[in-house]
């Protein structure tokens, strides 16, 4: 029974400063943003209670509005494109070639570095180098066309993880069901439509999730590339929260957008969730 409580007492030592750490640095900091979003508060000084004017302003503020659909645009375009070649990849890698365990570590680099960093290195590649040798001004400087520079960063920094994920659903596939299936004379695309791919749905699933959510909270890659320009084109809903609500006075009405952006995540994420769940039981 000691034995037991000594068990016990370790687990609680080791559970309970997490999760007060979890408290004081992620649960109390969203309370206290949901009651300001009830507020006029400025960032700074005193501040008043308005209800819920705040999240009525959101409904018909344009550049709110400008941001939610450039960043949902942004997120299933990046989403599609990181995903189509992460899995393109991991069959490959996954095959039968020489040097694959090398090849793999070479592909996963994009993933440590960090994201501003990048972007600072794309930013340069699209302003200088990629102009030069085109003769033509920079996708960045284009209100049309900035946010595919965006997607390519987005993706290519992104693609690593997909990958290293696809790949270890590959590896659960059992040699049998394809030598089965290669017997029934599935072969090539057939194999992968019938085969491979029903039997990895649950990793596809977990990389649309991941990969929407983390497209939808696009902020360092935007910082890094176009700082929300030119003309507002790519100004993303986390860096329009940070940038008018930590510099422009805004930190109520801010706040209250924060709130519907994470309610908003959630629900992506809900229905995706649900979406894949209703497919792996149909098979």
């Amino acid at each position: 029974m000691k034995k037991t409580n000594d068990r016990q007492r370790t687990f609680l030592l080791m559970t309970i400063p997490i999760l007060v750490l979890f408290f004081a640095f992620n649960t109390l900091p969203l309370i206290k943003g949901v009651i300001y979003s009830f507020t006029n508060f400025r960032g700074y000084g005193t501040y008043e209670y308005v209800g819920l004017r705040n999240y009525i302003d959101l409904f018909t503020d344009a550049r709110v509005g400008k941001s939610y659909l450039f960043t949902i645009k942004m997120a299933l375009a990046a989403t599609i494109v990181t995903n189509v070649v992460s899995l393109l990849l991991a069959l490959g890698l996954n095959s039968k070639i020489k040097f694959k365990s090398t090849l793999r570590g070479m592909y996963f680099v994009p993933n440590i570095l960090g994201a501003l960093v990048v972007g600072y290195i794309f930013n340069y590649f699209f302003t200088y180098i990629i102009p030069a040798i085109f003769n033509s001004t920079s996708i960045l400087a284009s209100s049309t066309w900035a946010w595919v520079g965006i997607v390519i960063v987005c993706a290519w920094q992104a693609v690593a993880m997909n990958t290293i994920i696809y790949i270890s659903g590959l590896q659960t596939v059992p040699e049998d069901v394809y030598e089965a299936g290669s017997i029934d004379g599935a072969t090539g695309w057939a194999q992968f439509k019938h085969l491979t791919f029903p039997l990895i749905i649950p990793f596809f699933s977990i990389n649309m999730v991941l990969s929407v959510k983390n497209f939808l909270m696009v902020f360092d890659q935007i910082m890094a590339l176009t700082k929300g320009g030119p003309a507002q084109s790519t100004e993303s809903i986390s860096f329009l929260i940070y940038n008018n609500g930590m510099a422009g006075g805004q930190f109520g009405f801010q706040s209250a957008n924060a709130v519907l952006f994470f309610v908003i995540i959630v629900i992506f994420s809900v229905a995706q969730l649900t979406f894949t769940s209703s497919k792996e039981e149909q098979l």
